[in-house]
């Protein structure tokens, strides 16, 4: 039975990406292919590893935080990413709650400037 594997222009269509992000999520070694001249393959292994790259882009991680979750599997397992990612979704969430504060405002701010100005026009 064989493994599917994947082209470097497929992968690139499979999560939507850019050739150059997909270079680029090599250069710093967060994706290996396998090497067939000047043509890469995908497999299963590394089809996982973007799943996991493009989950925590998704939610906000930087791309050091995730190639360390990576590292933490290759070296110590499941069980101890596992828990690296608890505590670093936990920095996350209130990060976001944050931010989501930070919008809230901005966004009661320009609301109401918006409506004095409506005003301003009306009684004109």
């Amino acid at each position: 039975m064989t493994e599917t594997r994947l082209t470097f222009k497929e992968m690139c269509a499979r999560f939507d990406v850019t050739p150059r992000t997909l270079r680029y999520y090599e250069y710093i070694e967060i994706l290996q292919p396998e090497r067939a001249g000047r043509a890469r393959f995908y497999g299963p292994r590394e089809v996982a590893r973007m799943t996991l790259i493009m989950r925590g882009r998704k939610f906000g991680f930087p791309l050091e935080d995730i190639r360390q979750w990576l590292l933490i599997y290759e070296h110590e397992g499941t069980e101890p990413q596992m828990r690296e990612w608890i505590r670093k979704a936990d920095e996350q969430l209130g990060e976001l709650a944050r931010q989501r504060e930070q919008i809230d405002q901005a966004m009661q701010e320009l609301k109401e400037l918006r409506d004095r100005t409506e005003s301003d026009i009306k009684s004109e």
